[in-house]
């Protein structure tokens, strides 16, 4: 990761005509903020003088506390090809601090670094994450405004003229590779109209940043392509949902993968057993912030390739958990039930400690399940002891208050605004009348 200096982004400002910086941000829900700033403010910027309101962010601050200071992150300096050569605009990814100089624990990126920390105690220098974003994309109608028809109706790694999305998708990843992403893999999904991006692995911190910056770039170049792209787990019924897979590792320094060891039964070492173990033990508490939104549950149903028990395999696309086949350096964990609308800090966050809960206490993994889940019943699954994930937001949200340790992983502040945010959210939707209940009761009672 480059290392800037004050004067590397003064200096880059100056050659490549940036008018204006964008200051950004995510907050508790996942949605990206900035405060967009004239370049004539730049200094006041990299010396962490901007202010902005935190009371007016959802899950921030109450009134009275509202000054905040956004500190940026150097290396996240980017500027966006889409903007025009007049004044290009660049961008910035802020930590967020109190104006006592402390950081604010309402903050994601500052709390995932805080458990970073805790990782770093334990002996681990690293954790690496690969995602894997899938998203939709939707016409526009005349208005501009989002429609559910669907683009193509190509399917798993259909090419063109099936896939009508082919073009925008290029565009996409030219965008994100001017932006310096290390592009691995791009393809049509299973759904008509579902696509994925598989952008190189990075540092836990560059990764979410990485997935931030690539909701942007995707919901950009598809409007200028008159489709709107949604990062919605399960827009349509009866096709599968979008999923964001977490590819995660721990490093002992930047040769030694923790979870590889050449003699282990797998080639996996005890702390990837007992990090799965970890995995394991809290996926029901952490499901809430895995999977955010009432409409994730409608994704995490059988029959459609989402994870819904809780198991690990080696080869079993079935399980919660997927140890994919490459070994050495490579050797990683898949925890295959996060969705694109987590907020990826939290979702990060709450994973790593799973993990080192499953480390620290030396968890044991039970053995891995290579059946198909998805054929057996619900005694077969019981006699090998796999658990459900949580089926409604609802269930989530009360497995979370269950497990203290998501407490732990996300802070005093995060937790307690997040539950109380879900829990209205889960109160909007149990009170609607959908057209399914119309439909079903209407002229029958």
């Amino acid at each position: 990761m480059a290392k800037y200096t004050k004067e590397d982004i003064k200096r880059f400002a100056e050659e490549q005509n940036v008018r204006y910086l964008r200051l950004q941000f995510t907050d508790i829900l996942g949605a990206i903020k900035n405060v967009e700033i004239p370049i004539s403010q730049l200094d006041k910027a990299l010396d962490n003088e901007m202010m902005f309101d935190g009371s007016s962010i959802e899950g921030f601050v109450r009134i009275e506390e509202s000054d905040m200071k956004l500190y940026p992150d150097l290396d996240t300096w980017v500027i966006f090809p889409w903007t025009s050569d007049k004044g290009k605009v660049a961008r910035l990814i802020c930590d967020i601090y109190k104006p006592d100089g402390t950081p604010f624990a309402g903050d994601p990126r500052s709390n995932l670094k805080r458990v970073l920390q805790e990782m770093n105690d334990l002996g681990f220098s690293d954790f690496n994450l690969g995602p894997e974003p899938e998203f939709f994309l939707f016409k526009l109608d005349e208005k501009g405004e989002p429609t559910l028809e669907l683009n193509d109706q190509g399917g798993y790694f259909d090419l063109a003229p099936t896939d009508l999305g082919e073009n925008c998708r290029r565009d996409i990843v030219l965008e994100l590779e001017d932006m310096g992403f290390d592009i691995e893999a791009s393809h049509h999904e299973v759904a008509p109209g579902q696509h994925e991006i598989d952008f190189k692995y990075a540092d836990a911190i560059t990764a979410c940043d990485n997935i931030q910056t690539f909701k942007l770039v995707v919901k950009t170049i598809a409007r200028k392509h008159n489709l709107h792209a949604t990062f919605m787990p399960k827009p349509l019924f009866g096709l599968s949902g979008s999923g964001m897979h977490f590819n995660v590792s721990l490093f002992k320094g930047p040769k030694e993968n923790a979870f590889f060891d050449e003699s282990g039964d797998m080639q996996l070492s005890d702390d990837a057993r007992h990090f799965i173990a970890g995995i394991m033990k809290h996926a029901r508490g952490f499901t809430a912030v895995c999977n955010p939104l009432v409409n994730s549950y409608k994704r995490l149903v059988p029959g459609y390739e989402a994870p819904v028990y809780v198991a690990w395999s080696g080869q079993n696309r079935s399980p919660l958990i997927r140890i994919p086949s490459s070994r050495g350096l490579s050797t990683r964990v898949e925890v295959r039930s996060v969705d694109p609308a987590a907020n990826p800090y939290m979702a990060l966050a709450v994973i790593l400690q799973a993990g080192l809960d499953g480390i620290k206490n030396k968890l044991e993994a039970p053995a891995p399940v290579d059946q198909n889940i998805y054929e057996m019943n619900r005694e077969e699954r019981e006699a090998v002891g796999i658990e459900d994930l949580p089926s409604t937001l609802y269930t989530a949200i009360k497995a979370m208050r269950e497990d203290g340790l998501m407490k732990e992983a996300l802070g005093e502040h995060i937790y307690r605004q997040f539950v109380r945010s879900k829990g209205i959210e889960w109160d909007m939707y149990r009170l609607q009348v959908s057209e399914w209940e119309i439909e079903q009761y209407l002229k029958h009672y």
